[in-house]
């Protein structure tokens, strides 16, 4: 029970001390640094996806793909999006997207540094690794993401197949409900899930235990998923992107969509650095840090 009410008196402190850590840090200045460089990152990461499809089987189902990666964006962000990377798909053949997934592979990868930096400072670390050390750590979470994807599409198209040769094999209504299967709504939720429990584990300077971020990842994804509920009836009802940008209103769209994804993310980082702090402050100077 004290247990118990140290963790339900720390929650609400922690809150409190991550939201002024995020405003004294400049939280909001390192978000746009996050967004730009994810939105810069955005295009390469889709190409080196595609080349790396294309390079294991000739048909690359463009479909599915872009309902992996966008389908847990708002409609209206989303489509802006999936337009212009059908148009630089349709315009780029299989030894352009073969010979630029290398460069991709790269350019993605500075979007996943600008996390780890971002990160780090929200945690209140320091990054005692070499320049190599960090830049192969980004293009292995590039590669994973994208194996991901991959994995997500290749499941999708397979198991409807099983589906109707288990039906086939096995009539009557036992089966019936295999019918029309598609899991890529569990990889569209599971996919932000991982990722942030990835940049958590993977990206700061130090290594944190997974009972020390689970409080962060949780307060991530609560609020991404309100953010984009709320984001879309904005952009719906209110927001008047065209009469400002006009043909960059997709893009800006989807970059303020970024920003406030960023700010959140960061945000709780801050809230498992603010966690941990407030673990060491109860256990004493005998106590030492709080379990991982």
């Amino acid at each position: 029970m004290t247990g118990a009410r140290n963790i339900a008196r720390r929650v609400p402190r922690a809150l409190l001390r991550a939201a002024g850590r995020f405003g004294d840090k400049g939280g909001w200045v390192m978000s746009s640094h996050v967004a730009m460089s994810l939105m810069m990152a955005l295009f390469p990461f889709v190409l080196f996806v595609v080349a790396l499809a294309g390079f294991l089987s000739r048909d690359v189902p463009v479909d599915d793909l872009f309902q992996l990666l966008f389908g847990s964006w708002p409609l209206e962000v989303a489509q802006p999006i999936e337009r212009e990377l059908r148009a630089v798909l349709a315009a780029a053949d299989s030894r352009l997207l073969t010979l630029g997934g290398v460069l991709a592979l790269y350019f993605a990868s500075n979007g996943v540094d600008a996390v780890r930096v971002a990160m780090t400072r929200a945690y209140h670390d320091t990054d005692p690794r070499p320049f190599w050390q960090t830049r192969l750590l980004c293009l292995g979470l590039v590669i994973a993401g994208a194996a991901l994807v991959l994995a997500g599409v290749a499941v999708d198209l397979v198991l409807p197949i099983y589906a109707n040769m288990l039906q086939a094999a096995v009539p009557g209504e036992v089966t019936s409900w295999f019918a029309g299967v598609g899991v890529s709504w569990i990889f569209v939720t599971a996919m932000p899930a991982l990722g942030v429990v990835a940049f958590h584990l993977l990206l700061p300077g130090r290594r944190h235990g997974l009972r020390q971020i689970l409080p962060g990842v949780g307060l991530t994804l609560l609020l991404w998923a309100l953010a984009g509920w709320a984001f879309s009836i904005y952009i719906a009802r209110f927001a008047t992107y065209s009469a400002t940008y006009a043909g960059l209103a997709g893009a800006m769209s989807a970059l303020i969509f970024l920003y406030l994804n960023a700010a959140i993310l960061i945000l709780g980082a801050e809230f498992n650095g603010a966690l941990i702090d407030a673990g060491r402050e109860d256990d004493g100077p005998e106590g030492g840090p709080a379990a991982g």
